[in-house]
């Protein structure tokens, strides 16, 4: 029998929720390409409730010890003395979100003797050391697809709010202001603007989708180039390099897993070759920006504005200088864990435990490490040598 070691975030201040703003989801059962929603043997809870927290175990328990599995639920992740790190040693299976991530670092791995299968409950495997789970024939997995259009939609708020100055208009209502020249001082319209994506996979590619009615032009760049039915479709303009689109842009966005390649590719010298007063919009994961030249380049006025909801560490201690840098429109890392995403990708995580415990493939297209090497999705957008799981 197996031990389920499952990292989730902490239940709601006032409490588990008995009741929810609506009461139904709209049924996807696929999405852009083809794939397929998750299709796991069953669910044990309702789509539309919050099973991202400890309380919602993501429906999980009653399907696990029907089998007699062991399932162990926590949010105490950091620390030697912690949950996670005392229930480690033995677990088979460990499980947890991008929002409130286990860090699976090399040493913990190394800890982990019976540690077999990593799953990602989302999408973005970086907080497990991927050479380690090469070397030590871990499977890991995650729920490809199953929140990739929650994040983009999350990505087009956020490029509207710092255009249009929204949060700070909005903040003068909650104070009972009434001013309008200061709302507008920094308010544009986004109509006319170039809108350049670093990386166009399933969330870029979505993002430009929802940007092209805006009447903007948009450019990306991506070492897969995206077939040219695609390209004159959306008007989209490939650029070999970021430095080569960068000074084209007045909105840049994020989209690109962390990796060697690009951890800490934002930084003083690469921002000071975009436009003066440029949005910059992340996604995707923190140190893909260098911390201190985005607070820089906020302060400076080479930026008008920064916003994302990826932190490192996450979570973000109070002092934290993205919590206070000016014109930022930061949200904890929530893009994607919408209650519509929280169903698929728990359904996700739940098919993928199916197969695992069942000795039935998983799908290929969630698969990150197999067999000691990158496999499936892992293949397509890691790369060797993608250590990424750093504490």
């Amino acid at each position: 029998m197996a031990k389920v070691l499952c990292v989730l975030f902490d239940d709601p201040k006032d409490g588990f929720p008995t009741s929810y703003a609506r009461d139904d989801l709209p049924r996807i059962d696929s999405y852009p390409g083809g794939q397929t929603t998750p299709t796991p043997q069953g669910i044990d809870f309702t789509p539309g409730q919050l099973l991202g927290s400890v309380s919602g175990e993501l429906g999980l328990r009653s399907f696990l010890e029907s089998r007699g599995h062991t399932l162990v639920v926590t949010s105490d992740k950091d620390g030697a003395d912690s949950v996670f790190d005392r229930e480690l040693p033995d677990a088979d299976i460990v499980i947890s979100q991008p929002f409130w991530p286990a860090y699976l670092t090399p040493e913990r791995i190394a800890v982990a003797k019976r540690l077999k299968l990593a799953v990602t409950a989302g999408i973005g495997s970086d907080h497990v050391d991927l050479d380690a789970a090469i070397a030590h024939g871990i499977t890991v997995a995650e729920v490809t697809y199953s929140n990739s259009i929650s994040v983009a939609e999350h990505v087009v708020m956020m490029i509207l709010s710092q255009v249009r100055n929204y949060l700070p208009a909005h903040r003068t209502v909650l104070e009972g202001g009434w001013d309008v020249a200061d709302c507008v001082a920094r308010a544009y319209d986004l109509e006319g603007m170039h809108v350049g994506s670093v990386a166009a996979g399933r969330i870029g590619l979505a993002v430009a989708r929802r940007l092209a009615p805006f009447g903007v032009t948009l450019h990306y760049t991506d070492r897969h180039r995206l077939p040219a039915d695609v390209e004159a479709e959306l008007g989209l303009v490939f650029h070999p390099t970021v430095e080569d689109m960068l000074p084209h842009c007045d909105v840049v966005t994020v989209n690109v897993p962390l990796h060697p390649e690009t951890e800490g590719l934002f930084d003083d010298e690469l921002i000071a070759g975009m436009k003066r007063g440029t949005y910059l919009i992340n996604t995707a994961r923190a140190r893909i920006c260098d911390e201190g030249a985005v607070q820089r380049a906020l302060e400076s006025g080479q930026l008008a504005g920064y916003a994302g909801d990826v932190w490192y560490p996450q979570p973000a201690p109070a002092d934290h200088p993205w919590r206070t840098m000016p014109h930022h429109g930061m949200t904890p890392h929530i893009s994607g864990a919408t209650l519509s995403a929280q169903a698929r990708y728990a359904a996700g995580t739940r098919e993928i435990l199916e197969s695992w415990l069942d000795g039935t493939p998983i799908r290929d297209e969630y698969l990150i490490v197999r067999g000691g090497a990158l496999a499936g999705t892992g293949a397509h957008s890691y790369s060797a040598g993608a250590t990424a799981a750093k504490r």
